[in-house]
């Protein structure tokens, strides 16, 4: 796998998914990097606004995938892991966990945003990884508890393409490890898992279903299980841990 995709920095830009779907639509194709040093509109996932102060990281990784889309849907997770592990680098004490299926989250305070989307051309399914990252600072208007990495790495101050470079590096190895197979990521995202085993509140479809969160299934399915003893598996929705404010 080639380690050196190019990165296309840019000083402010809408968004990198949105800036990486129009090269994608363009006609010439590369797989590539979009950096932003800031949005102004940034999104995460049913459209929500991603807050993007300078000094954090707003990227987004634009590729083909030739293992289709049954890869594409490994991608979240491993998504989710090459982030907690440049937290990790840089904040080894931090206890990063991974909530279904892609928030990276400290002490229940988001570290980062990640949205994935994909297309089809005549030559086959593209993948945009959008990774955002709070590493100098926390967005005032997060909107919800948040954290940075400078906070978790002790006050040090950090250059944000520093971390960046150790993002890519993370990614590639985890997007390697993805398109091998699911079974180490799922491994992986299982050992850093919030709430494994503890009451969770699911709304897929908008209907809330409450159960324990027990297992993740071989596709990355969320495993519960209901009051009755019996097992749902979830698929898409957001997840809300019981007892959380």
């Amino acid at each position: 796998m080639n380690q050196a995709w190019p990165v296309h920095r840019l000083d402010t830009i809408d968004s990198t998914n949105t800036e990486a779907r129009r090269r994608a639509q363009a006609g010439v194709f590369e797989n590539c990097w979009i950096l932003a040093d800031e949005q102004t509109a940034g999104r995460g996932r049913l459209q929500r606004h991603w807050a993007s102060p300078k000094g954090n990281i707003f990227s987004s990784a634009l590729f083909r995938e030739p293992g289709g889309i049954q890869v594409a849907a490994r991608i979240p997770f491993a998504a989710a892991l090459a982030v907690s592990d440049t937290a990790l680098e840089y904040a080894p004490g931090a206890d990063v966990r991974v909530k279904w299926p892609n928030d990276v989250r400290v002490n229940k305070a988001k570290l980062s945003g990640i949205l994935i989307e994909t297309g089809q051309d005549e030559q086959g399914l593209w993948v945009i990884a959008g990774m955002g990252v709070n590493v100098a600072q926390v967005p005032p208007e997060a909107g919800q508890a948040a954290t940075c990495l400078a906070e978790l790495a002790g006050g040090k101050a950090l250059d944000h393409i520093e971390v960046f470079g150790s993002l890519t590096r993370h990614f590639m190895t985890r997007l390697a490890q993805a398109r091998d197979g699911f079974g180490p990521v799922r491994t992986d995202w299982l050992k850093r898992a919030e709430g494994l085993g503890g009451q969770v509140r699911v709304s897929p479809g908008g209907v809330p279903v409450e159960g324990i969160f027990e297992d993740m299934a071989p596709d990355g399915g969320l495993i519960l299980r209901l009051p009755d003893g019996s097992r749902q598996t979830i698929r898409a929705g957001d997840v809300h841990l019981i007892g959380e404010v």
